[in-house]
Parts: structure tokens; sequence; C-alpha cells
């Protein structure tokens, strides 16, 4: 099965975020298929950038969002200009 998660970069205490498609038996920090964005909690506001429509492509080949990526990711496309 394939998940849409987060993968951790940074330093020590300054995280910040990959979304990246990966298998679900991976570990966190492995392996993955595509990286589709990033986060960062660590300004304020915290940044969302996240590729929507390679988002919504794997999610229609069958992948499942974690909890944290779902949420993120209704947020980022709240904030996304609509398109006339």
């Amino acid at each position: 099965m394939v998940r849409i998660r987060l993968t951790r970069t940074g330093a020590k205490k300054k995280p910040s975020y990959r979304f990246v498609v990966s298998d679900k038996r991976s570990p966190r920090d492995g392996r993955c298929l595509e990286y589709i964005g990033h986060y960062n909690p660590m300004v304020e506001p915290p940044v969302v950038v996240v590729d929507l429509a390679r988002a919504d492509f794997w999610i229609k080949q069958g992948a499942q969002p974690s909890e944290t990526v779902a949420n993120l990711l209704k947020r980022a496309r709240l904030a996304a200009p609509v398109e006339a």
C-alpha cells in the first residue's frame, strides 16, 4: 500500500518536513517514490508548499494520506487561489 506522509528534515530542535509518497512498509526517513512538497512549522505562519496536482494524482491511484498530511492538504487547498 502506498502512503502520503511526512519525512523529517532539518537540524535538531528545528524540524522541517517533506511530503513524500512511499510504501507503507518503508521507514519514516527511508526510500520514497516521489517528493511532492514541504512543510515548515517553525516560522509564523507555518509554510505549507505542496503540488496539489501530484497529490490528487497519487490519491486517485490509491495512496492513503496520513492524518497529518490530510489536514495539511486541506489547509493548502483552502489557501490556494481559486481558478476562474
